[in-house]
């Protein structure tokens, strides 16, 4: 599937939209994780997240963070707030968010390295964490 995001970085200025494809992150598990700004458990993901961007190189895991806020200036006030080391994209119209049928904030799916949905979850749960870095850990490792 081909859709047309727009990436922001952590600095909050717009970068080039570009057109992402699932394929291009074949070869590596790809972390897809769908916030807003008006998510509280998402001002808990996003340290984690770049936790996660520490532990395990680009080669293995990429991390994109899909916000479906309709004014990119919200997201651009949470990014002031919680950096992100990870790529983040913009979705206003929440096209990717209804192909996967997102049920909240924040969702993830994760692919595996062939792009294959292999694990889902919706919601951030700090006491989780375990859990969720045991099966992304077990998918980085197949």
């Amino acid at each position: 599937m081909t859709l047309i995001i727009v990436f922001i970085s952590q600095l909050s200025f717009m970068l080039p939209t570009k057109a992402i494809e699932i394929t291009d992150y074949k070869g590596k598990v790809l972390y897809l994780d769908f916030w807003a700004s008006w998510c509280i458990p998402c001002r808990k993901s996003f340290p984690w997240m770049n936790d996660l961007r520490e532990k395990y190189s680009e080669d293995e895991l990429a991390i994109v963070a899909v916000n479906l806020d309709k004014d990119k200036s919200l997201a651009q006030d949470f990014l002031e707030k919680y950096p992100a080391s990870f790529s983040i994209a913009y979705d206003p119209e929440g096209k990717l968010a209804k192909k996967y049928q997102i049920p909240g904030m924040p969702s993830t799916i994760i692919f595996d390295k062939n792009g294959k949905v292999v694990d889902a979850h919706s919601g951030f749960f700090a006491k989780k964490i375990p859990e969720y870095e045991a099966k992304l850990e077990a998918i980085i490792k197949k």
